[in-house]
């Protein structure tokens, strides 16, 4: 699951917030000089979240705006909510009418459209010691190709864990105290299943992405191009075309409005899924019946790296206020906090993750904490799935072309060469 936008601000788990509001002015040109971040803290400005006004969020957003309005008084800040869906569209219309919020949650690859249009602050250039205290992965996610600086304070973080139906597997007749470590065991493993329920249970339940590819140790991206056609990455696919003759795979994991595999595992079709450590609370309170008969374990692969952070607008009236705001969002005590609630994720900085216990000993749901235990244990080595340059154009075609060669109506390596060949023309650097 390629994990869109990440938690597309919590949406993918249920929630973020945003602020929205008008900076107003003119949007600096490429050639503007940078504002003047080490002024005065004071003067109104906007704070854009995603999906995160609900009564679950909104008393910490309002805490934490409050304590920062009484430690500099001079300062107003104005927050509102964009809905989950169509943020990308909204933030993009934003910026095109000069109206982007002064400090606005951003993934790395809204960052990268922004910074692309001089519409961010270069957040080096404006305090290059901070940049330290963040995860370093996480830093790195918001350097972008031929753009000098760095444009987001990580503020929260995901991976992803395998999730199993322990239960399924035993009448099956598998052994649950050694589940799959590799692929080759995850798809033996899926074989095995539907060959003693008759296909009536499924294992694999989506089609190969960048993110599977890379896991499996597929280069994506190399020189200046995409580069995920190899051998390798055949061998990859070949797997998940087998297994779909073998009955292992739910053929609506094929059809373009596909929900993904968490709905499929959610409803009891499949008896695996990946999901990042929140997907326990999501069972909780969709499948309440799945969350005994599921156990978690570390993502098969190199982990996946899911990045929401915090960037400033170039624009703002009020640069240092807007500069201060977005530290204070971001610094670990209030990440921390955040974290509090939003179980089954992680801080962006590194003292934050220094102690999980600190967030993670609230957790109720002994399966959400088990999993944010063992998915803290990856966050030091996770790194972002795929290019910042890949984008969901790409990904929709990839998906499109992975689904005719795993039903067997082109040959795999003409659909990753098509997929490849669809995202060079289609790169914009």
């Amino acid at each position: 699951m390629r994990n869109k936008k990440l938690m597309g601000g919590l949406a993918f788990a249920a929630t973020a917030a945003l602020l929205a509001g008008c900076t107003g002015g003119t949007a600096p040109s490429t050639e503007s000089e940078a504002p003047a971040t080490d002024g005065e803290i004071a003067g109104e400005i906007t704070f854009q979240t995603w999906s995160l006004k609900n009564d679950r969020f909104t008393p910490y957003f309002e805490d934490l705006i409050a304590s920062f309005e009484a430690e500099y008084p001079d300062v107003t800040i104005n927050w509102i909510d964009q809905p989950g869906d169509g943020y990308e569209d909204k933030i993009l219309q934003q910026a095109n009418s000069n109206e982007l919020p002064d400090v606005v949650n951003l993934p790395p690859e809204f960052a990268y459209k922004l910074a692309q249009v001089d519409q961010l602050v270069d957040l080096e250039a404006a305090d290059a010691a901070k940049l330290d205290e963040y995860v370093e992965g996480a830093t790195d996610a918001y350097r972008f190709p031929n753009i000098e600086g760095q444009y987001g304070y990580a503020w929260y973080l995901g991976t992803d864990l395998n999730w199993y139906n322990v239960e399924v597997l035993e009448e099956a007749g598998i052994d649950t105290e050694n589940l799959p470590t590799d692929l080759d065991q995850l798809f033996e493993m899926a074989g095995k299943v539907a060959e003693a329920t008759n296909g009536d249970v499924k294992m694999i339940a989506d089609v190969p992405r960048t993110g599977t590819l890379s896991a499996a140790g597929v280069e994506i991206f190399k020189d200046g191009e995409f580069v995920f056609n190899t051998p390798e990455a055949v061998e990859v696919v070949e797997r998940y075309k087998k297994a779909y003759e073998a009955g292992a795979m739910p053929p609506e994991a094929l059809n373009a409005d596909y929900l993904g595999n968490s709905a499929l595992y959610k409803q009891g079709k499949t008896a695996w899924t990946t999901g990042s450590a929140g997907f326990a609370s999501e069972l909780e309170k969709e499948a309440p019946t799945l969350v005994d008969a599921t156990v978690a374990t570390p993502r098969i692969g190199h982990p996946p790296l899911f990045i929401q952070g915090i960037s400033v607008s170039k624009a703002s009236k009020a640069p240092a206020a807007a500069l201060a705001f977005a530290q204070y969002v971001t610094n670990t005590e209030n990440q921390v906090e955040f974290l509090k609630i939003a179980q089954g994720f992680f801080p962006g900085t590194k003292e934050g993750n220094d102690n999980p216990e600190q967030f993670t000993s609230v957790i109720e749901n002994e399966l959400q904490k088990t999993a944010t235990e063992a998915a803290a244990a990856a966050i030091s080595d996770a790194a972002p799935e795929y290019p910042i340059q890949f984008t969901y154009d790409m990904d929709r075609y990839l998906q499109q072309q992975m689904a005719l060669a795993v039903k067997g109506d082109i040959g795999v390596q003409e659909a990753l060469d098509k997929a490849v060949d669809y995202a060079n023309k289609n790169l914009v650097e």
